[in-house]
């Protein structure tokens, strides 16, 4: 698995970039989906929280490598090792999204494939989303035995909707999330990450300082605390495990792997 962090100081391992001062860029790619375990939640909320201190960033891209965004959590370490692994990813995956909310300049997140489980809880956490037209947004938590990230999905969508979607397991596309106004922009798949990045560059042009101090104002008057909501839904899906459930379910899932909080 690696996550790795790319600026125009790094020169060319910056796809796409050269000379768009004040990027960076935090890739995930963790084959096959990007389904990633405890380690890698906590590593990527440490690229996220690096890039931020960075005095030279004044935005950052968090994109992904591979067929999908990102498919949740790594089902198959939870059924190997049981509460622990439960619990670090958890904590893990609340790392990763404050990081994503709580990353000094803002975060511009470019979606493509797959964005499920944990992916929610990363884009409702952005600043800006940009996705290709493949991009498709979902929890499949109640049929992988977990809960969480409704906090986030309702950034994402209006109220009913999002407990629609949590209730059934369904996706809903980038163009519906376009209409809703959370996605900023849907464009092919081959023209995600310029796309991005021109967004990016757009907002790197503005004052470093100024920018760092507007993350904060819009953060400080958000009318829903973060961090407590996906907390308090943390707690249910570790209620879930204590009583047998989220095993019972999880079982009938098969082998394969992603998708829990």
């Amino acid at each position: 698995m690696s996550v790795s962090t790319s600026s125009p100081e790094n020169g060319p391992e910056m796809e796409g970039s050269e000379g768009k001062e004040g990027i960076a860029v935090v890739t995930v790619d963790f084959p096959p989906v990007n389904a990633l375990p405890a380690d890698g939640w906590f590593a990527l909320a440490d690229a996220l929280r690096a890039a931020g201190r960075d005095p030279r960033v004044r935005c950052v891209v968090l994109a992904a490598e591979g067929r999908g965004f990102n498919a949740g959590v790594d089902i198959k370490e939870i059924q190997a090792r049981g509460t622990s692994a439960l619990v670090a990813a958890n904590r893990g995956c609340f790392e990763a999204f404050a990081a994503v909310y709580e990353c000094a300049v803002p975060v511009v997140a470019a979606v493509h494939g797959f964005c499920l489980g944990g992916g929610i809880g990363l884009v409702g956490n952005a600043d800006i989303i940009v996705a290709s037209e493949d991009a498709a947004f979902g929890l499949p938590e109640l049929d992988r035995g977990a809960l969480g990230a409704a906090t986030h999905l309702a950034r994402l969508v209006p109220q009913h909707l999002m407990r629609a979607l949590y209730y059934t397991s369904r996706t809903v596309s980038a163009a519906e999330l376009h209409r809703h106004g959370s996605v900023w922009q849907v464009v092919p798949r081959e023209e995600l990450r310029s796309a991005a990045l021109e967004l990016a560059h757009e907002i790197a042009a503005k004052d470093g300082e100024l920018l760092r101090l507007a993350k904060s104002a819009i953060n400080g008057i958000d009318p829903v605390d973060i961090r407590r909501s996906y907390r308090f839904e943390q707690g249910f899906t570790y209620e879930a495990s204590a009583v047998g459930v989220a095993d019972r379910v999880r079982d009938t899932f098969g082998t394969s792997s992603g998708g829990t909080q």
